[in-house]
């Protein structure tokens, strides 16, 4: 089936399981990127226009990195806390760029989820979902949404334009990083409705001076090892850092693969990426937290987290010890001799 014929029967489906609806709840990762951000937006403005839906939209964590609090500031979007949610006020519950059983949102188990978007690749409980669209093969699941938007025949307003334009952007490296075809055309589709200016606004968000603390402790941690660089966060109260960080260091001349972690609600939270083609990051991930947490990912970047169970320094000390021999061993560097990054 063409994309385009794809897109129809699903927007389709998707506006049958809206007929009769009122309450739509859309839930998003726990420390949503702006991919993530923009797919909810999006999803709000198709069920707004399709079926006059009233929609909320709720996450687990918070909104760390300055570009993700510049752009939800920009959209005006009041973000909903998980855990204040009355689930049975609402008649649809949707995950966007997430979902179920992944462990990166507050979804919790015993709550049906009826629609799910998502680029990521297809897990078992999203099968029972009533409405799934996952295209693994898109770089970005604001991709799929402004598929959705064309063939309904809505013009997205600026805001939500210069959003998802962000979004795939972002998720994409600039078209990059895993994009696919129909990302270009996306990008080229909402090109002339976004706002420029703001896209560098949004680029440039501000951050607090913690962040640079942050950072400071991140390249004193940092080891190298072969061809890849870890480090730790210790505990921290944005996650967002974790991912950035990793990114940060793959920029250093003589590195393939990065991994940086850190300790956020009792959870060790992992995040790795590469610039090799030969393996793939969502396989090592999956291999780094099998049987004691999730993740998941894609060819050049992957996330995962594990809880504690006692919370105690030693069990956590035991599992980051376990987490970088899986990761050493994943990429075969783990007798690959170790060394500072920077001079303490």
């Amino acid at each position: 089936m063409r994309a385009a014929e794809k897109t129809g029967s699903k927007l389709q489906k998707l506006t049958e399981l809206f007929a009769g609806k009122a309450y739509l709840l859309i839930v998003i990762q726990d420390n949503p990127d702006p991919d993530c951000i923009a797919a909810a937006v999006a999803l709000r403005k198709l069920a707004n226009s399709l079926a006059n839906l009233q929609c909320s939209i709720s996450c687990g964590g918070t909104v760390g990195r300055g570009e993700n609090r510049a752009l939800v500031k920009y959209l005006g979007l009041n973000l909903r806390a998980c855990d204040e949610i009355d689930f049975g006020k609402f008649d649809l519950v949707a995950a966007v760029d997430t979902q179920p059983g992944t462990g990166n949102n507050s979804l919790p188990k015993d709550i049906p989820c009826h629609v799910v978007i998502d680029h990521h690749p297809i897990r078992r409980m999203t099968r029972t979902a009533p409405f799934t669209d996952i295209r693994s093969g898109y770089g970005s699941t604001s991709t799929i949404f402004v598929e959705y938007l064309i063939e309904a025949g809505i013009t997205p307003e600026v805001p939500l334009a210069t959003a998802l334009l962000y979004g795939i952007r972002s998720d994409t490296q600039d078209l990059g990083r895993e994009a696919a075809r129909a990302d270009i055309e996306a990008i080229e589709f909402l090109y002339p409705f976004a706002n420029k200016r703001m896209l560098s606004v949004i680029q440039r968000g501000k951050v607090p001076r913690v962040y640079y603390q942050m950072l400071a402790d991140a390249l004193r941690n940092a080891r190298v090892q072969g061809p890849a660089i870890i480090t730790d966060l210790g505990e921290i109260d944005n996650p967002d850092m974790i991912g950035e960080v990793a990114d940060l260091l793959l920029r250093e001349d003589e590195t393939t693969w990065t991994m940086c972690t850190g300790l956020w609600n009792d959870k060790i939270l992992i995040s790795i990426r590469t610039a090799e083609e030969n393996k793939v990051a969502e396989t090592v991930m999956k291999r780094m937290v099998f049987r004691k947490g999730t993740g998941g990912g894609h060819l050049t970047y992957a996330g995962g987290q594990i809880p504690l169970k006692k919370g105690t320094k030693i069990e956590r000390q035991e599992l980051e010890r376990h987490i970088e021999q899986k990761f050493l061993k994943a990429i075969g560097a783990d007798t690959a001799a170790n060394s500072r990054l920077v001079k303490a």
